[in-house]
């Protein structure tokens, strides 16, 4: 049995077999033990989000700010997606995996004469508990607690978030009111419509938002570490049952499914879809269909995440020699990758221009594949922006922001993202790769298949930056003798 949307009311009613008899109604809405609840100390996040909501309320005083967390999205008739909240709601109220769909935060601006604060009045608007007096309880399979379990109380959320609750059916009426306003888009077309008028500019709270989001708190930081941490975890488990996914003739999900169960286990989920691509599977960048064999002398490439319950995400790439030694033709792409990243990882400190980690990267992969004779001009040349030979062999970015999103703060503006200045604080990937096709005529045969990247979760430092994932095997020699410990065991 799946879970259900709101319209499910409406999409089972041909085959509801709910009783509807005054007998079942008075029974099944008695007899009911009292349901005590505590009021719960403000978690974690609740002090890093209300600087947050500082920090955006300073940028538009006067101008109501709606920030939607979404509703449930239909995968298949009656049955949802796992609800998600917009990661710009979940910025500014710290409600992370255990969000209400639906939920809306309001920043209204406080008006002259009616006190202080940070320029706003913050107010969560989500759909409280329904009383056992109440059919939702038993009769509505979206939202009802017999269906879903139960809702927390509007003091219990006000309390953990450190936020002012009020009822969903609320909403509207204090939308209603004539004010200057931006919501961030895409979230919940039901609440855009309630907001008349709004972003007469594009959302330029979304863009506001993403560009907040670029420089993370501690708590963030901590938070992005979890993940990294969880996803190490994952990574071993991986390792460890390879044998069985060479036994599997759609090995690839064998560890797709040895990697999802450490995320459940020690997150929320997986952060993107895991790329679990094995022999030349591993030439396609976003392979996630993940139906392929794992064989022995064949590399498969990892690349997975751990989303933590705060709903923060790893992303990182390896790339393993299934039989646990890489061939030597293997060996020499894969340590070619890690000079690139090694390369793209000793440029990065606060004041360098975010491209310049890709560059340092592109210098490395272009001064291999000249070497390695791949290019008809020297890699200086390929390296001029109308050349650019090399790329063939890597068309993807070298790094992305990295945070809420796998890949973060989307909405910044060019000049604050790509051409933006790197300060402390901010959390990327380094992710060089080499992949070379299996019908890829231009290379010599026996490198046709061969597809490498490694992918690291960068932090900023005052003076630096330090590898979040570096206690992950690395190297080549490192990667060899991390298989045979797991293997071992």
């Amino acid at each position: 049995m799946g879970a259900m949307t709101e319209s499910t009311t409406q999409a089972t009613t041909n085959r509801s077999t709910t009783p509807t008899g005054s007998a079942f109604t008075e029974q099944i809405q008695r007899g009911w033990a009292e349901r005590p609840e505590s009021t719960p100390e403000p978690r974690e996040a609740a002090a890093f989000a209300a600087e947050r909501r500082a920090r955006i309320s300073a940028m538009h005083p006067g101008v109501r700010l709606v920030v939607p967390a979404g509703s449930l999205k239909v995968r298949s008739n009656d049955t949802d997606y796992p609800f998600r909240p917009h990661p710009d709601f979940t910025y500014l109220t710290g409600w992370g995996s255990d969000a209400e769909p639906d939920s809306v935060l309001v920043l209204e601006p406080v008006r002259e004469g009616e006190g202080g604060g940070d320029g706003h009045r913050a107010t969560l608007y989500f759909r409280g508990p329904a009383g056992r007096g109440t059919t939702e309880f038993y009769a509505n399979p979206a939202i009802g607690e017999f269906w879903v379990g139960p809702r927390p109380s509007l003091a219990h959320v006000a309390a953990d978030l450190g936020l002012a609750t009020a009822d969903l059916g609320e909403l509207e009426a204090a939308l209603s009111s004539e004010a200057d306003a931006l919501v961030v888009t895409g979230a919940d077309a039901a609440v855009e419509a309630m907001v008349a008028g709004a972003n007469p500019d594009g959302d330029v709270l979304a863009r506001d938002l993403s560009e907040l989001r670029l420089v993370k708190d501690a708590f963030e930081i901590a938070e992005v570490q979890a993940a990294v941490d969880a996803t190490a975890r994952g990574f071993d488990d991986v390792i460890a049952d390879l044998a069985e996914a060479t036994r599997h003739e759609r090995g690839e999900r064998v560890v797709e499914g040895a990697f999802h169960r450490r995320a459940r286990l020690d997150g929320n989920a997986v952060g993107y879809d895991t790329i679990a691509a094995s022999g030349h599977h591993a030439c396609y960048l976003h392979w996630t269909r993940n139906d392929g064999e794992v064989r022995d002398g064949d590399l498969i490439l990892l690349d997975a995440g751990v989303e933590v319950d705060s709903l923060y995400t790893a992303d990182i790439t390896r790339t393993l020699p299934i039989s646990g030694e890489f061939t030597e033709l293997q060996r020499r792409v894969y340590e070619a990758v890690r000079e690139a990243a090694d390369a793209a990882f000793a440029v990065v400190r606060p004041g360098i221009v975010f491209k310049e980690v890709h560059a340092a990267a592109m210098a490395v992969i272009a001064a291999k594949t000249a070497e390695w004779g791949l290019l008809p001009i020297t890699a200086e040349q390929s390296l001029e922006a109308d050349q650019q030979l090399h790329r063939r062999w890597m068309v993807h970015g070298t790094s992305h922001h990295l945070g809420l999103d796998v890949h973060d703060c989307a909405a910044a503006r060019r000049d604050f993202y790509h051409d933006g200045i790197v300060h402390e604080g901010m959390v990327f990937t380094i992710e060089p790769g080499l992949y070379f096709q299996a019908d890829d005529l231009t290379v010599p045969e026996e490198l046709r298949g061969i597809g490498v990247r490694i992918e690291d979760d960068i932090l900023v430092t005052a003076d630096g930056a330090v590898n979040l994932s570096g206690a992950i095997p690395r190297t080549a020699d490192e990667v060899e003798a991390w298989m045979r410990e797991i293997r071992s065991r």
